[in-house]
């Protein structure tokens, strides 16, 4: 019986490789655009506690270098998390981008992997258009063998 060898296949493995690396970049790029999330995590949760501090500080006995250094502090904070959402942002393009590249590189192996299953019912047309030509000279020599003998 003949064997089906698809003339493409190795375009079809290359596809199917990138593919992969592909998988592997999105991968990345979503846990880069996950740990910045939780740096912005951490810096909210820090202004949250000098502003508490600074809530004590004016409640009880004033100091005013300590409420004024928390003041700068929470400032801080805000511009850290102000620059910390950009960084978010451009992680976020990073991982759209990924994905969109992905996605294309998914589609383009799927299109080789239908191209690669047509050739294969192809393929397997052809033999049985074969076999059922093979069966008809069978059938034709068998027939005509009887014939001369009678």
């Amino acid at each position: 019986m003949a064997k089906f060898v698809y003339r493409m296949q190795n375009i079809l493995e290359l596809k199917k490789k990138i593919e992969s690396q592909e998988k592997i970049a999105f991968s990345i790029a979503n846990a880069k655009l996950m740990e910045e999330q939780e740096k912005l995590s951490a810096l909210m949760i820090r202004r949250s506690s000098y502003e508490q501090m600074l809530k004590d500080m004016t409640s009880g006995e004033l100091n005013i270098r300590d409420i004024k250094n928390c003041k700068e502090s929470i400032n801080t904070m805000k511009s850290m998390i102000r620059d910390q959402m950009l960084v978010i942002q451009k992680a976020q393009r990073e991982v759209e981008i990924a994905r969109i590249r992905l996605d294309e590189i998914m589609k383009d192996r799927k299109t080789h992997e239908k191209l690669r299953e047509k050739a294969f019912e192809n393929f397997k047309e052809e033999l049985k258009q074969e076999e059922s030509k093979e069966t008809d000279q069978l059938v034709s020599f068998t027939y005509h063998n009887n014939n001369n003998r009678s």
